[in-house]
């Protein structure tokens, strides 16, 4: 008995040490799922329908517990709906189904977008972007607040990927500079002026994201489910996107490096140094190079073809759709050698993002289809109508709670997948056509605004806040005030901004 309790025993180290993945959350996540199936089957909904909800949420509660990478996770709800036929009467269709998103063009500019975002980094434009406004503004610690925003702004259309722009590029500058004026967790000095450049860093990254369609990656899943709640009547092309969040984006881009000096302000005022040592570095650095200037160029034609200049200038016939766009740029830095074939392979977040995207963008619409959504939605609007409530409480209920939830999840993609078009749909129903695009635009809005809230609310937090600058305590408070000071933009400058562009 002694040896087969120590067999045992040796089994489930193995096991402990051997799989991919974390025991006890993918308990929690398989327990979810028996438990749903094993529920009554709600009325309204078929059987069906009710096992895919089953799956679904499974899925996500897999996703925030981070059972496996979240890729993993979306290749087992594409698995388990083909197996299960959830969505069809064979297992021909039901593969057909799981995989019919794949071909999206939404899902390859996403794609295509984070492949162009690698040349940023290899050329090394991002950093001497980066450098040149500190150069430019360093001579105050507040000044050094807008070069970083200002840089993170510049650099948002072209790197879908917040946390490639703000952790990745952005944020080794920003510690480069709080070290050279001796500030530094290691050293108790953080206070000096790290804190409050690590606190300007997250936030201009959260802001910009919010500002073009291309600058994180749930904005085109965000996309899809705007046009299925509004039954394709206004879809958020690029230029939409941007021209909608371009005035309330700037005033909060602004407003933020001010707001967050004066909630944490730094030990270290004046930075007299800053600018000398950016000019140092850039002499480093060198005139740009061949490839930083190709990916100048590049990125002057994404951003001419995306803002659909050529059919301004010679008509409609010349406007292409933004995927085409990307591929070209793509292709272009390819041909010109500012990236190589072995570049787009081993970006992996790229691929990554191919298969958990298009695993929840698949879900969404099978949910759609088999009727959950509107099953849902009924259910929620005849709870909001029984309150009492008129249509603009109800509308701005349904942005706090929709933005207020994020403190519950730990993924972006996996909150949006999971509560943003049903949110839509039931909005749409109680607000008045007349201001039906406001409400959908706070809700767009809302959708990156809540990254500010938590130390994991987007992959640009763990990075930023792991750098040891800012405590858990003062991350919440000001990520709370940001959040309030930037719906409250939204909801004044934002709203009248729409009012002149005609969308009510």
């Amino acid at each position: 008995m002694a040896k087969l309790i120590d067999g045992l025993r040796g089994a489930l180290g193995h096991f402990a040490q051997a799989v991919p993945f974390r025991i006890v959350p993918a308990a929690i996540a398989t327990a979810v799922l028996v438990i749903l199936l094993a529920l009554p089957v709600p009325e309204g909904l078929t059987p069906k329908a009710w096992g895919l909800v089953a799956i679904f949420l499974t899925t996500i509660v897999a996703i925030i517990l981070k059972v496996m990478p979240i890729g993993v996770m979306a290749m087992m709800a594409i698995v388990i709906v083909a197996l299960s036929q959830v969505t069809a009467t064979s297992s021909a269709d039901a593969i057909r189904d799981a995989l019919a998103s794949f071909a999206s063009p939404l899902i390859w500019l996403i794609v295509v977008a984070i492949l162009i975002s690698r040349g940023v980094k290899k050329t090394g434009l991002g950093s001497r972007i980066g450098l040149l406004f500190i150069a430019l503004l360093g001579k105050r610690a507040i000044g050094i607040g807008y070069g970083l925003a200002a840089c993170d702004l510049l650099l948002a259309p072209f790197t879908p990927s917040n946390t490639a722009r703000g952790g990745g590029v952005v944020h080794p500058v920003m510690r480069s500079i709080a070290h050279a004026f001796g500030s530094d967790p290691a050293q108790g000095t953080q206070r000096k002026v790290g804190t409050y450049l690590a606190l300007v860093n997250m936030h201009a990254n959260t802001i910009t994201s919010g500002m073009f369609l291309t600058a994180t990656a749930p904005n085109p899943l965000v996309v899809d489910y705007v046009a299925r709640a509004t039954g394709q009547s206004f879809q958020l092309s690029w230029t939409t996107w941007a021209l909608c969040m371009l005035l309330p984006g700037l005033a909060c881009i602004l407003a933020m490096p001010l707001l967050v000096y004066l909630l944490s302000p730094p030990e270290l005022k004046e930075t007299p140094d800053a600018a000398g040592y950016a000019r140092r570095e850039l002499e480093r650095l060198g005139p740009p190079s061949a490839r930083e200037k190709v990916m100048l160029a590049t990125f002057a034609l994404l951003l001419a073809l995306w803002a659909n200049v050529p059919a301004l200038l010679f008509g409609p016939a010349f406007r292409l759709d933004p995927t085409v766009v990307a591929f070209v740029g793509l292709f272009v830095l390819i041909v010109t050698g500012t990236i190589d074939w072995d570049d787009v392979l081993s970006e992996k977040s790229a691929w990554d993002t191919l298969i958990w995207f298009g695993a929840l963008v698949m879900m969404a619409e099978q949910l759609n289809r088999l009727g959950v959504i509107a099953w849902f939605s009924q259910g929620l609007k005849d709870a909001i109508a029984g309150s009492g409530m008129g249509w603009q409480a109800a509308g701005a209920v349904l942005v706090l709670l929709f933005v207020f939830s994020h403190y519950l999840f730990a993924s972006t993609t996996a909150h949006i997948s999971a509560m943003m078009l049903a949110f839509l749909t039931v909005g749409l129903q109680l607000v008045p056509a007349d201001y039906a695009i406001p409400f959908v635009l706070m809700m767009v809005a809302g959708s990156t605004i809540m990254m500010t809230l938590t130390h994991y609310a987007t992959g640009t937090s763990p990075v930023i806040f792991g750098s040891g600058y800012v405590g858990l305590g003062e991350w919440w408070r000001v990520g709370l005030v940001m959040c309030v000071a930037e719906l409250a933009i939204y909801g004044t400058l934002g709203v009248l901004w729409w009012k002149v562009l005609g969308y009510w």
